[in-house]
């Protein structure tokens, strides 16, 4: 079978590349299928972590749909079994219409994601891939930060290899609102219970091993409270020294994609007063992903 090419320019040094196009045709992430596109796109995600796509014109529907070629579509607010998967949208937009304040609960909320993350690492199965695309943007601010964990692992000094390697990580969502309210410390505390990962994630097909961690890491087996909380801490600086970081302005159309195996993101702050309202997707993921290299 002749091998697909794409297009595509360095975002990062490190990690991270811009899908330019396809076999000498730009890139409609509308007609994308499971054997048309998707084969040379799944390549690039496993080798760089990071895609972006620009100028696409994505519906829910179509979000959806391309979504799902990475696996099962996560629903967090699943109302029962079988329920039709619905779209995230990170946004600062009420349900009534109206924008919330600065010092709203919803807004408090969304600022945790300011907070480098791995998204659902405190969930029972935790996500492979986020699909994020631009609906609303601020007129200024707003950007998200993105980290290659996989670098973060290969940098990392000796002595912290051999006493990370093979730990284990407890993650509490709650844990990364402990310092920003404590109505939203007990919410989530009712609704997510803790989760217990490995520290690094091995790509089954590339076989690079990347941290696995979050600003929701709360504790480290066999290492006391503080101890544990300052050695995370140290591991996320590492990982997101300026840098290794690539910062995204976003552009209307644009959509990244994103492998949560081995990139810690963060969005940054933005004129709260405007809407900014970015749809998220998050593909859960599957053993053949490596979820067994993760399991204590």
């Amino acid at each position: 079978m002749p091998r697909v090419t794409l297009r595509t320019s360095p975002l990062h040094p490190m990690f991270g590349v811009e899908v330019l196009g396809v076999e000498g045709l730009d890139v409609d992430l509308r007609t994308v299928t499971a054997t048309a596109g998707y084969p040379a796109l799944r390549a690039a995600f496993e080798e760089h972590s990071l895609l972006l796509f620009r100028d696409q014109e994505l519906d829910d529907d179509a979000h959806l749909r391309f979504a799902s070629l990475f696996g099962p579509i996560e629903d967090r607010a699943a109302g029962a079994y079988g329920d039709a998967p619905r779209m995230d949208n990170v946004s600062n937009r009420l349900a009534d219409g109206t924008i919330a304040a600065a010092d709203d609960l919803h807004t408090l909320d969304l600022s945790g994601n300011q907070l480098w993350h791995t998204d659902s690492i405190f969930l029972p199965v935790p996500a492979l891939t986020n699909v994020l695309a631009a609906r609303v943007l601020s007129s200024s601010g707003g950007e998200t930060e993105f980290a290659s964990t996989r670098v973060g692992w290969r940098e990392l000094p000796e002595h912290l290899r051999a006493r990370v390697g093979g730990a284990v990580f407890t993650h509490r969502l709650a844990h990364s609102r402990r310092a920003i309210s404590d109505e939203l410390v007990a919410r989530h505390l009712a609704r997510f219970p803790d989760q217990r990962w490995r520290s690094t994630w091995r790509n089954p097909v590339t076989g690079d091993e990347a941290l696995y961690l979050a600003s929701h890491t709360c504790a480290v087996d066999d290492v006391d409270g503080p101890e544990a909380q300052a050695l995370v801490d140290e591991l996320v600086d590492r990982c997101t020294r300026p840098e290794r970081v690539y910062s995204h302005a976003w552009r209307p159309g644009d959509v990244l994609v994103w492998d949560e195996r081995a990139i810690l993101h963060r969005g940054r702050p933005w004129p709260y007063h405007e809407e900014r309202t970015l749809a998220s997707v998050c593909v859960s993921a599957t053993e053949a992903d490596g979820l067994a290299s993760i399991r204590p």
